[in-house]
């Protein structure tokens, strides 16, 4: 065939193909409308369809300004990895840090730490006494004092070092201590500081024991001091939407809580760095070690050191995933469901992976694997706690109702990572119709909370990840985000300012120590343990 009868042929080609295109318009057309209309239902069916049924509160308003009424001076005891951060949350952080950060922030546009900071409120307060164990820890914690670089004006003052904390709990000048020792010392330091009319701020867990969180109890009541435990959780917003959610009955009856906690890397198994400088003459180990019965002597340094930097991995000085993550999932929940104390609890568990035979330096006492069980005859209510340090997979923490169940952090369910979604249950009697009607569609969310910020912060290290999945790093303010370290040392200092009444105060912070003691000593016993309220006993 030539070129021209090809070229005369075309056209009668293009025509028919265009012809036959024509012919199947009405039916694509169709097809668009329906697959129009089935977008609208599945969007319909993934909006929060309990907007209708919540009674929104007013959220919490954006902090700025310089906090009201008289100066305060403080004092750190225990300048570890948790100390640096409280301080921080205070506005005072080592020059080093800041130099590092707002490096970071300059490479890399998403990485907001540094901004964070600098736009928190300034406290209105002075970072005046220091005192640490480990000689490098004390001078890092002066250094900070004195950092111009910091929310506000410049330091009014700088800090001065102490070698026992009865020393600084001496100095009259002191308004308020923050307490972020290992928790061996919890105890003994609060009490001395509420004796000497310090305010305490405490890091979790509150005590080691049962019969020193009867005692700090006890001593913070007679003295009156402003007590905050250290749960920055009772910061987070995402808490507050899902107390308001829950307490509007919601979910309706609620007799199970599934919480969970999952690392996979030796530094969330407390495998923690020991400082190259640490040694007999820059760490006072007898003083360390002065509230344990198990004394240890320093010998060749090695067993001293691996204790003194990973003092979590044994009972002589904590309680391991109890006081350490359990603690901080039980108060969230504590703060959303108001449950109080268990009367029964039990665990179990092991050291299943991180064991000596792996590897010399996994020594511990405390379990890598732990499960426990807390019973509320009273509420109809169990909750359920597991934990492995041997894999990362996202669980998040579920509160299932009658009605409906919200999942918390993780993965599962979707929503943000410390947002949370929920879900209606199929055999619902209180969506019954809605079911019914196909408003409401089990397969799908019915609200979601996601945390205010649009934007994607340079959250990169396996650390700063696990912290954030819990909500722990940061929440937001209207859409700013905010360390809710910073507003849970702003929540402690305004109640001492105004008399006011902490978010983490001694009632909630005793029902974070009694439960965390109630399953400790269950897995040390291998026995159920039963909580007598009246004569305040474990039986």
């Amino acid at each position: 065939m030539s070129d021209q009868t090809n070229q005369q042929n075309k056209p009668n080609l293009e025509r028919r193909e265009l012809i036959k295109s024509l012919a199947t318009v009405p039916v694509f057309g169709l097809f668009l409308v329906n697959l129009w209309r089935k977008m609208r239902r599945d969007a319909l069916k993934k909006s929060n369809l309990l907007s209708d049924l919540i009674q929104e509160k007013s959220a919490p308003a954006v902090i700025s300004g310089l906090s009201d009424s008289r100066h305060l001076n403080l004092g750190i005891i225990g300048y570890g990895g948790r100390g640096s951060h409280l301080i921080r949350g205070a506005g005072f952080a080592t020059k080093g840090w800041t130099d590092t950060v707002s490096e970071n922030a300059r490479k890399n546009k998403l990485d907001k730490q540094f901004k964070t900071y600098m736009t928190q409120e300034d406290l209105n307060c002075s970072l005046v006494g220091v005192c640490d164990l480990f000689d490098v820890r004390a001078e890092q914690a002066i250094d900070a004092s004195k950092n111009e670089t910091r929310p506000g004006a410049k330091p009014k003052s700088t800090a001065v070092r102490y070698r026992h904390y009865t020393e600084l709990l001496a100095n009259d000048d002191i308004d308020a201590v923050i307490v972020a020792t290992p928790d061996h010392w919890h105890s003994r330091i609060t009490i001395d500081a509420a004796k000497a009319g310090k305010h305490v701020y405490c890091e979790k867990g509150l005590t080691r024991t049962f019969d020193e969180a009867v005692k700090v109890y006890d001593t913070v009541k007679e003295t009156g001091i402003k007590l905050q435990l250290g749960h920055q959780n009772r910061q987070v917003e995402a808490n507050e939407k899902a107390k308001n959610i829950i307490d509007q009955g919601l979910l309706g009856p609620i007799n199970l809580i599934e919480i969970a906690t999952n690392r996979n890397s030796p530094w969330g198994a407390w495998v923690w760095d020991i400082h190259p400088q640490g040694n007999a003459k820059t760490i006072d180990w007898d003083t360390f070690q002065e509230p344990c019965s198990n004394k240890i002597p320093w010998g060749d340094g090695k067993e001293a050191l691996r204790r003194f930097f990973r003092w979590r991995c044994w009972f002589d000085y904590g309680t391991g995933l109890s006081g350490d993550l359990f603690s901080h999932d039980f108060d969230a929940i504590n703060q959303i469901m108001e449950i109080g104390i268990p009367k029964y609890a039990s665990s179990t568990g092991g050291i299943y992976y991180y064991t000596k035979e792996r590897n010399p330096e996994y020594d511990r006492d405390v379990p890598d694997v732990w499960n426990a069980t807390f019973e509320y005859p009273d509420k109809n209510l169990t909750l359920l706690y597991s934990a492995t340090l041997s894999s990362n997979n996202p669980r998040g923490n579920r509160i299932m109702g009658h009605d409906a169940s919200m999942q918390m952090g993780g993965q599962s369910g979707g929503g943000s990572v410390h947002g949370f979604v929920v879900t209606a249950d199929s055999e619902s009697t209180q969506y019954k119709d809605r079911l019914k009607s196909g408003i409401i569609n089990p397969n799908y969310p019915i609200y979601t909370y996601s945390p205010g910020s649009k934007q994607v912060d340079g959250v990169t290290s396996a650390t700063s990840r696990y912290f954030a999945n819990k909500g722990l790093l940061y929440t937001y303010r209207e859409g700013k985000r905010v360390d809710p370290t910073h507003l849970h040392i702003k929540d402690w200092l305004d109640s001492i300012r105004n008399d006011g009444t902490p978010k983490c105060n001694v009632e909630v912070a005793f029902h974070e120590a009694v439960t965390c003691a109630m399953a400790t000593e269950s897995y040390k016993t291998g026995r159920r343990v039963e909580w007598d309220p009246i004569n305040r006993k474990l039986i």
